[in-house]
């Protein structure tokens, strides 16, 4: 059977390099075309070090319009810049990874219907889609731990949500908060209660929850680790702890990468991996909720090719089969 060619705008960031790396080593693919126009004529592995003796790939400023998959690793707000400017066959699939095509206002672009692309959320659905517009990571981290709540009806109460995101989840530019000096041995919040990936977080959740009306309170932080998201989650919360283990156990059941432990979770159990973890325990009449991802693989490029790989009815681990950093 012939391989999947795949195209990917926009190489050089992180999310890019760990995408390449995947595709690489997916079975079913292989790269026709790496588009950066800052890079074009640089083996890939000039600016992605870890590709050295695995590709002699170089950056392209061409692009190839009748590739079977293009994902587009673009800032926020350039995916649409992009397919305005250049056009695709009609049996090009795209994976958007930026925020571009999230929003159900923003889903319909030039003829085009982007399905939201969290696989726990609408596995079906995404089957059937021609177009994706990947999750983002700290909205993946939290809609993985509140989904089952939404899913029963039983938000009924604000919810309370502290997460740490390592630095490569602000990209590769330099910035104040990214620089060693000031990232090192610091913590710091950003972004306080008005995170960008709130505006998913909401519509996942009346989605499943229509009736939801209180709020979603979100402090980001940044830590000063390079990869991975740890997230605790709390909110009221009625019946017993062993109700709420058997409800998330019930609703993950046939969820590939996202368990529910009975232990405490740390992040090394999951970064360099695609799964995501969850933790339960009740304080009082409060539902902890701890959960943690990769916020380059589960959070990025890891669910994008999940999700190629439910688009073209592979098995949804192939290509995602890795070993967390644990020691």
């Amino acid at each position: 059977m012939k391989k999947l060619e795949v195209g990917i705008i926009g190489g050089a960031g992180y999310t890019a390099g760990e995408l390449i790396r995947l595709v690489l080593n997916h079975p079913e693919t292989n790269i026709n075309f790496v588009y950066s126009t800052s890079n074009a004529g640089n083996k890939l592995y000039k600016v992605h070090q870890d590709l050295i003796g695995s590709t002699e790939i170089n950056f392209t400023s061409e692009i190839n319009a009748n590739v079977d998959v293009l994902f587009l690793c673009l800032g926020h707000g350039n995916s649409t810049d992009f397919l305005e400017k250049n056009d695709f066959s009609n049996h090009t699939k795209i994976i958007d990874l930026s925020n571009d095509f999230r929003l159900v206002a923003d889903k319909n672009f030039k003829g085009k219907e982007f399905v939201y692309g969290l696989p726990e959320l609408d596995k079906e659905v995404i089957k059937k889609a021609k177009y994706i517009a990947n999750p983002g990571c700290f909205a993946t981290a939290l809609q993985l731990a509140i989904l089952p709540l939404a899913a029963h009806g039983l938000l009924e109460n604000d919810v309370h949500i502290n997460a740490v995101t390592g630095a490569t989840g602000a990209g590769t530019s330099l910035s104040s908060t990214t620089h060693f000096t000031w990232r090192d041995n610091n913590f710091s919040h950003y972004k306080a209660f008005n995170h960008q990936h709130l505006g998913e977080i909401n519509q996942t959740v009346h989605q499943l929850q229509a009736d939801f009306s209180a709020e979603i309170n979100f402090m980001p932080n940044r830590g000063n680790f390079s990869r991975g998201i740890f997230a605790t989650t709390y909110t009221k919360f009625k019946g017993s702890i062993e109700t709420a283990i058997k409800m998330y156990q019930e609703y993950y059941k046939e969820a590939t990468f996202t368990f529910v432990s009975e232990n405490d979770i740390h992040m090394k159990q999951v970064v360099n991996t695609n799964k995501c973890l969850i933790h339960l325990v009740k304080h009082g009449n409060k539902l902890l909720i701890t959960s943690t991802i990769d916020n380059l693989l589960k959070g990025a490029s890891g669910q994008a090719i999940q999700n190629m790989n439910l688009m073209y009815n592979f098995e949804e681990t192939m290509g995602l089969n890795l070993k967390a950093n644990y020691f």
